[in-house]
């Protein structure tokens, strides 16, 4: 079966996951983590990606990335994925492939789901049972949020982040609240079977606009309502 054509729209955020070869595990110590995380901050200058979450799990990455062209994103999968096989590889004496040949991608409708997206890959960890709190990990964009380190001040900010608030302390308060609050019925399971099909994460509009700018038919399914009113 031919495999379907990815959706990459330049300026748009796309949710992105890589998973090990086999599931296996792929950071092993905290070297290993560092060092995924400045590539990822050198590269993003370098390919002209932004990066508005990322959450580094032992054996995959969730990425939330806007590329400014078509290439961009391909080309920074491609050169993270390498420099860290090269890694493992040279570390451990062995040879081989250490990610799966493909990376899913959904591209997300910013005013309506992209929070939703950054809530969903900031926590992780505490969905898989690793920490009990979101700051208790430390391998997730959510501490960078709050730094007040120039060092770990590389993050790109969304205007939908920005809207959270008039200062810096009011957009923290009001983004640390939506982490406490419920998710709404239906949103992980939207958010993660947008993904998995590598379908759109939005709302039929946004997919007849997307249609429009690419020219071709794009598959969609009903979703339920998302999370995005942080008043409520």
């Amino acid at each position: 079966m031919p495999r379907i054509a990815r959706v990459v729209l330049p300026g748009h955020p796309h949710h992105i996951v890589q998973r090990g070869h086999n599931r296996q595990m792929v950071f092993a110590h905290a070297d290993d983590f560092a060092r995924y995380l400045d590539d990822l901050r050198e590269l993003k200058n370098v390919f002209d990606v932004k990066v508005f979450a990322f959450c580094l799990m032992t054996n995959h990455v969730h990425l939330l990335l806007a590329p400014s062209s078509t290439e961009g994103l391909a080309k920074l999968m491609k050169t993270l994925a390498a420099r860290m096989t090269r890694y493992r590889n040279k570390l451990e004496g062995r040879s081989g492939t250490l990610w799966e040949s493909r990376y899913k991608s959904s591209v997300v409708q910013s005013d309506r789901y992209l929070l939703a997206c950054c809530r969903y890959i900031e926590l992780n960890p505490v969905r898989a049972g690793m920490v009990e709190r979101v700051e208790d990990y430390r391998w997730s964009s959510f501490g960078l949020r709050f730094t007040t380190s120039a060092q770990d001040d590389w993050l790109d900010v969304h205007y939908c982040y920005e809207s959270l608030g008039l200062t810096q302390l009011g957009r923290q308060h009001a983004y640390r609240a939506f982490f406490e609050a419920p998710a709404a019925d239906g949103e992980l399971k939207l958010i993660r079977d947008a993904l998995q099909r590598g379908q759109l994460t939005g709302g039929r509009q946004f997919a007849e606009d997307v249609e429009r700018v690419l020219g071709r038919r794009i598959e969609y399914r009903g979703r339920g309502r998302p999370a995005h009113d942080l008043s409520t």
